[in-house]
């Protein structure tokens, strides 16, 4: 990839006992997922309140209204093809966050500014 060249990504997390789904979409899914993961205590977010930041599913795009438009026909969806997606593409439902970032937890946490 050029330097100026940006990614997106549309994501799907959960929760430990995978009983929740959240979708998101970011520039930057490394440091969202840290993000994430530090707002777990936080209990006026979504994944806050449900604990959501076990990363199950994520999927690359080149423009931003692609991804947009993804993450928003997505979140449309009812579970059971929430459920197909992330098993076409994670068949066992395996936590991913470590295979993305090197190590989970993380040990360098921060908010973006």
């Amino acid at each position: 990839m050029r330097v100026n060249e940006k990614s997106y990504y549309v994501y799907i997390l959960t929760n430990k006992i995978k009983t929740v789904l959240y979708t998101g979409m970011t520039n930057n899914l490394e440091q969202r997922l840290i993000e994430h993961y530090i707002d777990r205590i936080e209990r006026k977010t979504f994944t806050g309140k449900y604990n959501c930041h076990f990363l199950v599913f994520y999927k690359n795009h080149k423009y931003v209204n692609d991804a947009i438009a993804r993450e928003k026909e997505i979140k449309g969806w009812l579970r059971i093809k929430k459920e197909a997606l992330i098993e076409s593409f994670n068949p066992r439902w395996k936590f991913l966050n470590e295979e993305l970032l090197g190590e989970w937890p993380p040990s360098n946490v921060y908010h973006r500014k």
